[in-house]
C-alpha cells in the first residue's frame, strides 16, 4: 500500500511539474505560437509602413508620381487634350422625353 502511494505521489509531483503551477505547458506552447503570430503581423505591418513611406516621398517629391496620380485618380488633362469618361450602362438614368 504504502509503495502504492509513494509511486502516486511521484505521478502527481511529475504531473504537477509539467502542468501545474500558474502556467501550464499547454499554456506556454499557446503563447508561443501566439508570439509568432503577432510578430508575422509586426513584420507586415511594418512592410506597410515601409511601403506608404516611399509612396508618400514620391508625392510629395516626384513630378511625374504626381501628375500620374492627378490624371488617374482626379481626371486631370493637360491643355488641347480630350477626356473621354466611358460609363457603365448599368450605371446611367436614360431619359426619354
Amino acid at each position: 500500500m504504502k509503495l502504492l502511494l509513494f509511486r502516486l505521489a511521484i505521478v502527481f509531483a511529475v504531473y504537477f511539474a509539467l502542468q501545474g503551477g500558474e502556467y501550464s505547458t499547454y499554456d506556454l506552447y499557446r503563447q508561443r505560437q501566439r508570439e509568432r503570430m503577432l510578430l508575422q503581423t509586426v513584420d507586415s505591418l511594418e512592410h506597410d509602413v515601409d511601403s506608404l513611406a516611399a509612396l508618400r516621398k514620391l508625392l510629395d517629391s516626384d513630378p511625374a508620381t504626381q501628375e500620374r496620380i492627378a490624371r488617374e485618380d482626379f481626371g486631370m488633362i493637360r491643355d488641347k487634350e480630350l477626356l473621354f469618361r466611358f460609363l457603365d450602362p448599368d450605371s446611367v438614368k436614360v431619359r426619354r422625353e
